[in-house]
């Protein structure tokens, strides 16, 4: 259960990145509302997911999805530049993750 949190927690940071984009600068009443909402939604489920996860994986995993997640929508949707670059770094991004949420975690 903690980690469809934390991965839902990702999800939700990934859509506050990028209504923050379109709020420009908080000058976008809806867009700014929409920020808010996902950020706080994105911080309540990562709280939560923190109860039985280990800190430094849990915010690892929030941050690469939240940051693959926010270059994919870029890419996709809001006209951000498509390179090889940037697709091999997403990969290596979500390598991580997935690395990170299959690595063994000691007992407490």
């Amino acid at each position: 259960m903690a980690w469809a949190l934390l991965v839902t927690a990702g999800l939700f940071e990934t859509a506050f990145a990028v209504s923050l984009k379109q709020s420009e600068n908080f000058t976008r009443l809806w867009w700014s509302v929409a920020f808010v909402v996902c950020a706080a939604a994105s911080f309540v489920l990562l709280s939560s997911a923190l109860r039985t996860l280990p800190v430094g994986t849990a915010y690892a995993v929030w941050t690469g999805i939240g940051a693959g997640g926010t270059a994919v929508v870029g890419m996709a949707v809001l006209g951000d530049p498509v390179t090889t670059m940037r697709i091999v770094a997403i990969l290596l991004i979500l390598g991580g993750v997935l690395m990170l949420q299959l690595a063994p975690s000691a007992a407490h």
